[in-house]
């Protein structure tokens, strides 16, 4: 597995990482046994970073990495996250000082270690000071609970305030063929300040597998149901695309989640993505990913494949989108 650094003064991790929210959250057929199995064989192919939150599954996400991470500490770079509550309303976004000291207790608590490597802020409640937000978060690296800080789905001022408080190592924000966005300002600053771009959904939440053809196959428990992007109309849509990066791939001599994979890590050696997945078939695909290694045609006519303004919906529902980019 090569490896890239975690922004301009962090540790170098796997390039390709490990988003774990799957295992716990969100999707259809949970196996917490073939999930684990998944974790060791990350740490066995040199994939060390991981990736949780605690609201993945409200905690689940963080106790079932739990056995790994303390069996295998010194194999682990740990990122979990904070900033999402469960209320009796529902969701909510809390990034004030007193929740992140006593969320990273409680990760600290559920996790089993001392330390957490890279403790992201999830989401951010516009109405704190990310000042105040990152403060607090520098006692927890004074205390020694916390190693590096991160943040997102941030704006590009929000970085830039947090990074003259103290040093972000990781921005985490929607990164594939099929969402673009950082693409621009907020790529520009991560790179001004020397900041890691962790892409979550590389394969636009399995879109870019190819191994999705049609909404039949989305569980009712399955949240991409209520994702515009998966939408009726919109997936057949979608799905035209991913026919089109279906063909790059197949004449480069890989799948399509691959082809999506190695078109990331070309973007720049500061981009790392972190696909999901609890099953180690697909885990040793997207692995592989990290052998390619795209000409600049080969690169272009993937962009080219999924023309940013032909991709039909959102890449999350209306309430959701009002919690990004502040």
């Amino acid at each position: 597995m090569i490896r890239r650094r975690m922004g301009a003064g962090g540790p170098e991790v796997s390039a390709i990482g490990l988003g774990c929210m799957g295992m716990s959250h969100g999707y259809a057929g949970r196996d917490d046994a073939e999930s684990t199995r998944t974790l060791h064989r990350a740490l066995d192919l040199g994939v060390d970073h991981l990736d949780t939150a605690d609201m993945y599954g409200f905690g689940a996400n963080e106790r079932l990495l739990a056995p790994v991470v303390r069996a295998r500490r010194d194999e682990v770079f740990l990122a979990t996250k904070f900033g999402n509550r469960a209320g009796a309303a529902g969701t909510y976004v809390d990034s004030g000082a007193a929740w992140a000291r006593a969320a990273c207790d409680a990760s600290l608590d559920r996790l089993g270690v001392d330390t957490i490597d890279l403790y992201y802020l999830h989401r951010r409640d516009p109405a704190t000071p990310i000042e105040e937000t990152v403060d607090a978060m520098v006692d927890l690296v004074r205390a020694g609970k916390v190693r590096l800080l991160g943040l997102s789905e941030v704006s590009p001022a929000t970085l830039r305030a947090a990074h003259a408080v103290h040093p972000i190592a990781a921005v985490q924000m929607e990164y594939s063929l099929f969402t673009r966005d950082v693409e621009g300002e907020m790529r520009d600053a991560c790179r001004e300040l020397g900041v890691a771009l962790v892409a979550y959904s590389p394969v636009g939440r399995g879109l870019l597998t190819g191994a999705i053809t049609g909404r039949d196959q989305l569980a009712a428990d399955d949240w991409r149901a209520g994702v515009p992007r998966f939408a009726e109309g919109n997936l057949d849509a979608n799905l035209r695309l991913v026919e089109a990066v279906r063909e790059v791939a197949r004449e480069i001599g890989c799948t399509p989640a691959q082809a999506a994979l190695a078109w990331l890590l070309a973007q720049g050696e500061d981009v790392l993505p972190i696909p999901g997945t609890k099953r180690v078939r697909w885990l040793e695909e997207n692995v592989a990913a990290a052998d390619l290694r795209l000409a600049a045609e080969q690169q272009a006519r993937l962009r080219a494949a999924v023309p940013v303004e032909a991709v039909a919906g959102e890449r999350y529902p209306e309430a959701a989108m009002r919690m990004v980019g502040h």
